[in-house]
């Protein structure tokens, strides 16, 4: 994997980390877990949720003490989760020192901007025979790092995966059966997470190809930015097929100049989840473009989510990236003309509408 910035100089090689920390006393209830899930967003709230209902002690890390108290007295997150009632066996807390000792099971659901920060702390308290996977679909601006290069690098863990796929929080929340993929290096992480969720509403598939999950689940939000413009613009079904097809094939060769497996992208972490973000209003990256196609300011619309929209940071890590390997990606360009120069949906269009066309397939063949 390039250690490439997105500025394109080299990212300074990350220093061996420190053994644990001591174990100090382990607050009351942190204790014989099955689960941690640090972070309490909308999807790290649902997979917590979803472990709960399947009969797993889990613990929930938050930052805030108001939404812990929140979440273990009232049941709610209604910050992240309007409206849902979660499962009151459900533990927040901010303890996360007491909650990574008692748990064998790690699950990070942290944005990007503060996954470093956050994975930092993890690894003052983890072990190495502990599991560590990650839900964040996203890459490191500044050295367009995969978030499980940021889990090597800042926690003693080897026994590292991610899960990734077509997962709505919303939809889960409500009941819907869904399905993911474990993608890991170690056949026990794959193993010992899908027993988690054995028997439940998640199908949580494995997976060997952990470059392509994680660039498939960053990679799709820039699609969605740009079949949120579309259906902004008015425009139908074709239109959206179109750009679903032609990004597909742009993150294909994105995630093979990269090493990853082509056939991934034909799985629950490409075309699976590019179909349920790129076509649902539950989408934030969708519902970022839905706002630039009305003309809104980029700030006025993060505002109004209220929740961290991928797409955006992501878009201009895999444009410097795409440069520095020499790939020709237009949806990616548009995209990032939109957010970061201050071009209109309508000129997106133009430039795209205009680009020469050749055989469909001739980028992706080894020929």
């Amino acid at each position: 994997m390039s250690a490439t910035k997105a500025g394109g100089k080299s990212a300074a090689k990350a220093a061996p980390r420190k053994a644990p920390k001591k174990a100090s006393k382990r607050a009351p209830g942190l204790k014989d877990l099955d689960a941690l899930v640090v972070g309490g967003g909308s999807f790290g709230t649902t997979i917590a949720s979803l472990l709960a209902e399947n009969d797993k002690r889990v613990a929930l890390w938050v930052r805030r003490g108001e939404q812990a108290r929140e979440i273990n007295r009232e049941h709610t997150n209604e910050r992240y989760l309007t409206g849902f009632t979660l499962p009151a066996k459900v533990l927040a807390t901010t303890d996360l020192e007491s909650a990574v000792r008692a748990a064998p099971i790690v699950i990070v659901a942290i944005p990007t901007k503060s996954f470093r920060e956050v994975t930092k702390s993890v690894g003052d308290y983890i072990q190495g025979d502990q599991v560590l996977v990650h839900a964040t679909k996203g890459l490191e601006v500044d050295t367009f790092k995969r978030m499980s290069e940021l889990l090597r690098e800042e926690t003693c863990c080897r026994k590292i995966g991610v899960v990734s796929g077509p997962n709505l929080a919303v939809e889960i929340m409500r009941g819907h059966p869904a399905g993911a993929v474990l993608a890991s290096r170690y056949q026990e992480v794959i193993e010992r997470v899908q027993g988690l969720f054995a028997g439940g509403r998640m199908r949580m598939y494995g997976g060997r190809d952990v470059i392509g999950t994680e660039l498939g689940g960053a990679f799709k939000n820039i699609i969605a930015l740009a079949t949120g413009v579309s259906d902004g613009m008015g425009f139908g079904d074709n239109t959206k097929s179109l750009l679903m097809t032609r990004g597909l094939s742009e993150m294909v060769r994105f995630g093979v100049a990269l090493g990853a497996n082509i056939l991934t992208f034909g799985g629950l972490a490409g075309i699976g989840d590019l179909m349920a973000t790129c076509a649902s209003p539950l989408s934030r990256n969708y519902r970022v473009g839905q706002g630039l196609a009305a003309g809104d300011r980029l700030d006025d619309i993060i505002e109004r989510l209220g929740q961290v929209a991928e797409g955006v940071p992501t878009a201009a890590a895999v444009h410097s990236q795409a440069i520095d390997l020499g790939l020709d990606m237009p949806i990616v360009r548009v995209v990032h003309g939109m957010l970061y120069e201050g071009h209109t949906s309508t000129q997106a269009l133009k430039d795209l509408m205009t680009i020469p066309v050749g055989d469909e397939l001739a980028a992706l063949r080894s020929d």
